[in-house]
């Protein structure tokens, strides 16, 4: 069974990437994996725009074997081919500031203290998304080949106008 786009016939199926509910009515992306717990398959549900950073292969796969008419498809099918390019790209959770100085940054090892900007990264291994650990905002460029992250952490991060500038400065920096 390949992947789909479809409209949400109930309010009650959560994002696999935001963990926000989908609106009954909305339009959902959904990923056909093996059931991690049994026999068969089973469906991930993201919305369009978290499955496209998310599971950008699987994306690109339902976007080529369906006709749904998505708003925007151009740009998020020149995101999903980014997150494919830079295979790291989907590992970004968002943005936080470090509330200690414990954690190691994965791309310099080094400790991030606290205080300074963070992306918080994940990995998808049976079917669900695992925290791994943390990457300094000055280390982006190194760890994820690009410095074109900031709708990605925005979307992820739930973060203020302010807070994105400042981000911006540290990445570009």
């Amino acid at each position: 069974m390949s992947h789909i786009f479809e409209t949400a016939p109930t309010g009650r199926a959560k994002c696999r990437g935001c963990n926000a509910l989908i609106a009954k009515g909305e339009l959902r992306f959904g990923e056909h994996i093996p059931n991690p717990y049994g026999d068969g398959e089973a469906t991930l549900w993201f919305h369009p725009i978290c499955g496209m950073y998310k599971r950008p292969e699987a994306f690109l796969e339902a976007l080529g074997t369906n006709d749904a008419t998505l708003p925007d498809r151009d740009r998020l099918e020149r995101e999903a081919r980014e997150g494919i390019a830079h295979r790291r790209l989907p590992r970004i959770d968002g943005a936080e500031r470090a509330p200690s100085g414990r954690a190691h940054c994965r791309s310099c090892r080094e400790v991030i203290t606290k205080g300074d900007w963070r992306f918080p990264l994940v990995y998808f291994e049976e079917g669900r998304f695992q925290p791994s650990g943390y990457v300094h905002a000055k280390c982006s460029k190194e760890y994820f080949g690009t410095v074109d992250i900031l709708e990605r952490v925005r979307h992820f991060g739930r973060l203020e106008e302010g807070d994105v500038e400042d981000i911006r400065r540290v990445v570009e920096a």
